[in-house]
């Protein structure tokens, strides 16, 4: 974690200032546990990376093997009883999952859907304060952090963020945490994005989200809109007219170029035998 990010950073439970214990440092904050005053809240930090989650042990619940990789990484003792005591394997384990995921993003940066993206985003005026929401392995949040001032990236994986802090930028950090929590308190950004994550979360409560966000900026949003997936199935998925229509019912104007839906080609990496192939549609909208 970059130093300069505390600044930035608000408790996710009660929206107080966090201060940091710090148990190793170099050019960034290598281990430590950022700790809210107000309600006493702890959040690990571990391999750069913060995990800015309300329960961790819940969070770990659904991840038994990567609470046991947190453990072996943590090289303080205080550290390694904090993670130790929020071990409380009891769900499905998504930890080879999202390991998973993380290799296909991986293996997938050359698709053509991210040169599409960067060329529109690079289109878009210079941002001071920058979030996408999903950003897994960082390949558009490292983008933007060569011409915006300050760019933040949010995901659930910590596979993928570790992923994504091998590139080392003083103007880009990462954090784990749920889209839907507020982890910058009520800080305002210029530019958000959200690509392709519709599917895994709820999509209305993630744009009245957002639209919080976002006083005066900019909104860059894809998705395949692929919500057949089971009992994991968001409850309210929207399709290319809906979700045009509640961003213009949040305030958001929509760019000319990205009135009509469009069909971007992704492609994603499945395996050395198997490649998903999606039609993505990009929406470009402004706050003024």
């Amino acid at each position: 974690m970059i130093s300069s990010s505390l600044e930035f950073l608000r408790c996710v439970k009660c929206g107080g200032k966090l201060e940091l214990d710090l148990f190793a440092s170099g050019k960034e904050i290598e281990e430590g546990i950022l700790q809210c005053k107000k309600c006493n809240l702890e959040f690990p930090i571990i391999q750069k990376i913060p995990i800015l989650w309300d329960n961790f042990s819940k969070y770990l619940s659904s991840r038994r093997i990567l609470g046991g990789k947190l453990y072996k990484l943590s090289s303080s003792p205080k550290l390694k009883n904090f993670v130790k005591k929020s071990l409380n394997a009891k769900d499905t384990d998504r930890s080879n999952l999202e390991e998973k995921w993380a290799r296909i993003y991986q293996n997938s940066k050359t698709s053509k859907f991210y040169s599409i993206i960067k060329k529109n985003l690079d289109s878009l005026p210079s941002s001071k304060l920058v979030l996408e929401h999903g950003c897994s392995i960082g390949i558009v949040t490292s983008h933007l952090a060569n011409s915006c001032d300050n760019v933040f990236g949010v995901d659930r994986s910590f596979s993928a963020i570790q992923i994504a802090k091998k590139q080392f930028k003083p103007n880009l950090d990462y954090f784990v945490a749920d889209s839907l929590s507020p982890v910058f308190g009520k800080l305002q950004f210029d530019l958000v994005l959200a690509l392709n994550v519709l599917e895994i979360i709820e999509p209305k409560v993630l744009l009245k989200s957002i639209s919080r966000q976002l006083t005066k900026g900019y909104f860059v949003i894809s998705d395949p809109y692929d919500f057949d997936r089971g009992p994991s199935s968001v409850k309210n998925p929207l399709d290319a007219s809906s979700l045009r229509t509640n961003l213009k019912n949040s305030g958001f104007k929509i760019s000319h170029s990205t009135i009509k839906p469009s069909f971007i080609p992704w492609n994603l990496k499945i395996n050395p035998r198997a490649t998903l192939n999606y039609k993505v549609d990009l929406v470009i909208s402004e706050k003024s």
